[in-house]
């Protein structure tokens, strides 16, 4: 199996989730082994993508180069992620990615646009070989071996819409367009209150998140599914494993994982070179991992 880049440019502008202001997102083609490289267009300022990157997992996954950073990136990488991309030139000219509808959809239908390319290189995929744990109290998240790419996550929130959720996702681009792309992200109505207090939150609505008071939702559509908060953190945990920069054949299992439990797990994988090998992908490979069905180009259209 070849690696991927998008056919053509693509652009689109959405609101900052946390500064409320316009974005201009423009995706471009990229060589092959270039990886996913950002560039803050307003600032001049481009970096390969990369766990060294994260300067912050506190709200949301940001990345950065000296005074330039990136914020909320994770939902668009998990779309990029799903599409199997692995190579993509991305420009901001702010430092947020547009939130859109809070899910990852508008990532996807953009991708759909440019259209997906194979290019000349074989692709390259992570096999995890050793038991990785991160904790932080009763919280975890863990990557064990696998032939399959597998994400199982747990919740439980003491609120009466949410409660305790979990789900398994096996993936693949058809799976995850399905299951897991139109879950948006979600807050407390107390918290945006907090939040909005100290700047922050100030793009956020109940046209691109899922809003709770003490006791219920406030979005007047209610759920896209039943299980919409705990299939948004899968797709959070897809984009923030994006940043190992090659797919991931392993099994993800968290309970109450955050950003920063995630970001720390891939630090600990790739600082532990017992933990993976990375499978440069000919024919005999492609057939065992079952590679091609997973990121079937057909599956990228609705």
């Amino acid at each position: 199996m070849k690696q991927k880049t998008i056919q053509k440019n693509v652009d689109l502008v959405g609101i900052g989730l946390h500064k409320g202001v316009p974005v201009r997102l423009k995706l471009e083609p990229a060589p092959e082994n270039s990886g996913l490289v950002f560039t803050r267009s307003d600032l001049g300022v481009s970096f390969k993508l990369t766990p060294e990157c994260v300067i912050d997992t506190t709200m949301a996954t940001v990345v950065g180069k000296d005074n330039a950073r990136i914020s909320t990136i994770e939902h668009f990488l998990s779309a990029v992620y799903a599409y199997g991309i692995d190579n993509l030139h991305i420009s901001v000219d702010n430092e947020e990615m547009p939130i859109m509808d809070g899910s990852s959809i508008s990532f996807c239908m953009l991708l759909d646009e440019a259209g997906i390319v194979p290019q000349n290189e074989p692709k390259k995929v992570m096999k995890i070989k050793e038991t990785i744990e991160v904790k932080e109290g009763d919280k975890f998240v863990r990557i064990t071996p696998s032939d399959k790419s597998l994400f199982d996550f747990e919740i439980d929130f003491k609120h009466p819409a949410i409660a305790k959720q979990a789900y398994q996702f096996y993936f693949s681009t058809t799976a995850y367009k399905e299951e897991i792309a139109k879950a948006r992200t979600f807050g407390f109505l107390h918290e945006v209150q907090y939040l909005r207090s100290k700047g922050l939150a100030l793009g956020g609505s109940l046209a691109n998140a899922i809003v709770l008071d003490e006791t219920k939702i406030l979005n007047p559509e209610g759920l896209r599914y039943k299980e919409e908060f705990v299939r948004h953190k899968i797709l959070d945990a897809i984009g923030d494993m994006a940043l190992l920069g090659v797919p991931l054949f392993g099994s993800y299992v968290s309970y109450a994982g955050s950003h920063k439990l995630n970001h720390l797990l891939t630090k600990q994988i790739l600082g532990n070179p017992n933990a993976y090998e990375i499978v440069t992908l000919n024919e005999e490979d492609t057939q065992s991992l079952a590679i091609e069905k997973i990121f079937a180009l057909d599956s990228c259209k609705d």
